[in-house]
């Protein structure tokens, strides 16, 4: 083989071409390589006793890492002027829709929903059966809920 000649390896054979043909191919390699890997992969600076004195991320970087690393670049945390305004709305109106229960159906629901007691504990204190408290409970929100509808 003649010293201006190389060799490259291409689909399972050795090809021989020039010298030029050669470094345009392995400058091409290089390239795909720096593509492949180089971009991809973070980079850790370490100092003589083996400890991270920086990381340098990757300049291609996943949409999964980056929510694993909380960078909300852009998000905003803050709750949008409309869902303050619904949010208000649907509050005012389940206000309302308690507003037009009787006084013994009202004080159910805040045991219930707004306490938070248990149908057992709302039981004990109304004196009745858990499952009286959960009949009532269902056919309470089903006021409730044809309220809301209007």
């Amino acid at each position: 083989m003649n010293a201006d000649k190389k060799q490259i390896w291409i689909k399972g054979q050795l090809i021989e071409v020039s010298a030029e043909v050669y470094a345009a191919y392995m400058q091409g390699d290089r390239k795909m390589r720096y593509f492949e890997n180089d971009l991809k992969t973070e980079r850790i600076l370490m100092d003589e006793d083996g400890h991270i004195i920086r990381v340098i991320p990757s300049r291609e970087d996943s949409l999964d890492r980056l929510m694993d690393d909380n960078a909300g670049q852009f998000a905003d945390s803050r709750e949008s002027v409309e869902d303050t305004v619904l949010r208000r709305i649907s509050i005012e109106q389940v206000h309302e829709a308690l507003a037009q229960l009787t006084e013994k159906d009202r004080q159910l629901i805040e045991a219930l929903f707004f306490q938070e007691l248990t149908e057992r504990d709302a039981a004990a204190i109304l004196g009745i059966s858990q499952p009286a408290v959960h009949k009532q409970k269902i056919r309470i929100l089903r006021k409730l809920k044809i309220f809301l509808k209007k």
